[in-house]
């Protein structure tokens, strides 16, 4: 493994840009008939506002469309909104993409984005907010004319853009508000995208048919059926025997063995980390003990104690052997090589001797013990990655027992606080979403810290975090965010281990299928085999 090796995404032509964009157009020896695609991914709604979750980010995809899209580097590219300006500091103004129309022949246009934006909110009320803090900071939003929208903010808000990649237009209906239950009970989803909606069958099936007008292009697949399939073994053996074309979310461990059977793979690296994450708030932690098992006062408090389990981690063992290779260490939220990454931080080959020190320093020359928590299931090695984890740190001392559970069940948990320190993950659109939700200091107000479960407060990263963020999406942006990210990781409020690998299989009928950093899975990544 190399621990140094840097994140380096591939550069895709125009023609394979225009797959992310909306769809490859099909030319007459390309097109094919129906494309099946096995997906760990369940479909929670058919409401594309509701729930902002990966499953159905990539789904309704097919079906709806952002005004901004993040291509394959995460770099923001026009959708339905062709350019975008900041006008002053609390005014933007979006110039959109003309002759789009939604599913059922209307017209798209700016008042449909005004109710988009409206929807979202002042009329959703999703049990964990959905898409609503991307729109708060708006004030208003008006249509000059049909092609143009002017976003009134509260402040200066200078990655709106980066904002509106998340989010899906929808058409004005000709009264009021959609529900999220009349979507869900059939009335038909009416987006811009290259599908149509056909069918959903909630946790089985989603059956969809080529929109012959959508304006980036006739796309290639005349029909796609999603099967969900949920366990990794079915999805496997459903490619093997050719029952779909595609299965997504293939682990590392069955990559030979597909091969084998004459399977192709592909593979990129995730837009997210795994991590350990320390309870430094708390004085005393629940399994947190000396060697005798007496309570004692929270090690994690104490920075060297961090820094000492951070040597003691052996993240090779963990990409190389549980992850065979389709992973890579971490240093910091993102691989290296995206937007807003430090190319000073390179995740360290474990040092035990130094550790050992580090621990004696703090007050623990025998150690202590302490119970590793974390899901099983949720991620691509997590339940052995707690084993291996465990096992480095017993080196120096540190007993740590793992404690695997249901990811339900260990999110309930360590919301509750029944944690002293834990293995989790997570994602986001950018750098700065994941360092304003992980790492900057709990605050409900401005709403940073939503999974800094942890409580760790840094003043100094708040307010470099904060400078970052007021500067518009761009190179020095970019810069300040990777300044931000060596002072925070510095403290080592966490310790990143890897980011894992996407992994898609595919069958002879697919020529190529462009994986994308996000995880999505779409049709319009796959091209078809050419005859």
């Amino acid at each position: 493994m190399k621990l140094g090796s840097p994140f380096r995404p591939c550069l895709l032509s125009a023609f394979l840009i225009s797959i992310f964009l909306g769809s490859a157009p099909a030319t007459p020896a390309q097109e094919r008939g129906e494309l099946r695609i096995a997906t760990s991914y369940k479909l929670m709604t058919l409401d594309p506002q509701y729930a902002n979750l990966n499953e159905n980010t990539s789904l309704l995809s097919h079906i709806y469309e952002r005004l901004v899209y993040q291509d394959e580097n995460l770099e923001l590219k026009p959708g339905l909104a062709t350019s975008w300006r900041p006008l002053s500091d609390t005014q933007w103004e979006f110039k959109l993409r003309d002759k789009v129309r939604f599913h059922d022949g209307s017209a798209f246009d700016a008042d449909d984005v005004v109710y988009t934006i409206e929807r979202i909110r002042d009329f959703l009320k999703p049990p964990s907010g959905g898409f609503r803090s991307y729109v708060s900071g708006i004030t208003s939003v008006s249509a000059p004319d049909p092609l143009t929208v002017l976003i009134e903010t509260d402040g200066a808000v200078p990655n709106l853009p980066l904002f509106f990649s998340s989010i899906f237009v929808m058409n004005r209906p000709a009264k009021g508000f959609e529900t999220t239950e009349d979507l869900n009970a059939g009335h038909p989803p009416n987006g811009t995208g290259p599908y149509r909606f056909e069918s959903w069958s909630s946790g089985e099936s989603l059956k969809l048919a080529r929109n012959d007008d959508y304006w980036g292009g006739k796309p290639a697949w005349s029909k796609v059926t999603f099967r969900v399939i949920e366990n990794p073994a079915a999805r496997v053996a459903a490619l093997s025997t050719g029952e779909v074309d595609v299965a997504d979310a293939i682990p590392a461990r069955d990559v030979a063995s597909l091969k084998e059977r004459g399977a192709s793979v592909a593979s990129v690296g995730a837009a997210r980390v795994n991590f350990v994450q320390f309870d430094v708030a708390r004085d005393t932690l629940p399994g947190v003990t000396d060697k005798s098992g007496e309570p004692i006062a929270n090690p994690f408090k104490n920075p060297l104690v961090r820094r000492a389990l951070t040597l003691a981690t052996d993240r090779g063992i963990l990409v190389d052997k549980i992850l065979a290779g389709y992973g890579t260490a971490a240093a910091q939220v993102f691989p290296n090589g995206l937007p807003g990454t430090s190319a000073k931080l390179l995740p360290e080959a474990p040092n035990y001797d130094e550790a050992k020190m580090l621990l004696a320093k703090a007050g623990f020359p025998d150690g202590f013990n302490l119970v590793l928590a974390g899901p099983a299931g949720r991620y691509p090695g997590d339940a052995e990655s707690l084993q291996a984890v465990a096992q480095s740190w017993a080196r120096i001392g540190v007993n740590a027992q793992p404690a695997a559970a249901p990811f339900s069940v260990f999110n309930t948990k360590r919301a509750a606080g029944d944690y002293g320190v834990w293995y989790g993950g997570t994602s986001g659109e950018a750098v700065d979403i994941i360092l304003h939700s992980l790492l900057a200091s709990p605050d409900p107000e401005r709403g940073t810290g939503a999974l800094n479960f942890g409580k760790y407060r840094n003043e100094a990263f708040d307010a470099m975090l904060a400078r970052a963020e007021s500067i518009a999406v761009g190179p020095e942006r970019n810069a300040a965010l990777a300044q931000a990210t060596e002072l925070v990781m510095a403290d080592q409020p966490i310790i990143p281990l890897y980011h894992f690998h996407h992994i898609v299989g595919y069958g002879s009928r697919i020529g190529s299928y462009v994986l994308h950093p996000r995880g999505w899975t779409t049709a319009m990544q796959t091209l078809p085999a050419m005859e």
